[in-house]
């Protein structure tokens, strides 16, 4: 299933999470950061379904869905921290298909996306195979089965492990700095760190490096954090 998915979220690392997992996933994927770019975005582009964030600036996620509800056919999955059941019925009760609340796992947000599309009928069979895997740097990264092969080889990640090659592969040569790396496994590692993270990138490279000592494709860039070389393929 391909589609276009419209991501309404004013955290814009979380915004740019869900883009890549919904470009690894073989969807495409317009992003605003707040209400009423969201409504603009969605009359314009007609998307296909809409993640939206329930804390928005200007016009809130309750608001968004009640004019989308009113005015567009849209499926529409809502982000929140807030858990509390008021909210969550009241989401339901405006007409959202779904409902998740931070933090999350981009793998189970996803899911639910695919379920909502296939439910509603939006969409269109995509060209490529229906589970796209990501490579780069002799890496393929299945988002879908949840599996690393290096080399051919396959290699055994721990979810944070995997969510953060799943981010690197996506975009080779990208620098992430600790911060963004770790915003990556919230949904994996709750209770992670950006030390944390240096830990990860350590057990990464004994997986997937050569010599780990000497890394060539998860290379450190000094005073910044770390990035994936290597290239496309």
């Amino acid at each position: 299933m391909c589609a276009h998915v419209l991501v309404a979220e004013d955290d814009e690392m979380q915004a740019e999470l869900i883009r890549r997992s919904l470009l690894a996933e073989g969807h495409t994927a317009t992003v605003v950061h707040d209400g009423r770019a969201a409504l603009d975005a969605a009359r314009r582009l007609a998307p296909d379904l809409v993640v939206l964030d329930l804390m928005l600036p200007v016009i809130d996620g309750f608001g968004v869905c009640r004019v989308l509800r009113r005015d567009e056919d849209i499926p529409v999955v809502m982000l929140t921290a807030r858990s509390e059941e008021d909210d969550v019925l009241l989401g339901l009760e405006l007409g959202a298909d779904d409902y998740m609340t931070k933090p999350y796992s981009p793998r189970e947000l996803m899911a639910r996306i695919r379920t909502v599309l296939r439910r509603s009928g939006r969409g269109a069979v995509a060209d490529r195979p229906e589970d796209p895997v990501v490579r780069a740097a002799g890496l393929a990264v299945d988002p879908v089965r949840h599996e690393v092969r290096c080399d051919g080889a396959p290699v055994d990640c721990t979810p944070a492990e995997f969510e953060i090659l799943l981010a690197m592969v996506a975009e080779p040569e990208r620098v992430f700095s600790r911060r963004q790396l770790l915003e990556v496994t919230r949904g994996t590692d709750r209770a992670s760190t950006e030390r944390a993270v240096d830990v990860h990138i350590m057990n990464l490279r004994r997986k997937i490096e050569t010599d780990p000592r000497r890394p060539v494709r998860l290379q450190t860039v000094f005073g910044v954090g770390y990035k994936l070389s290597g290239g496309r393929g």
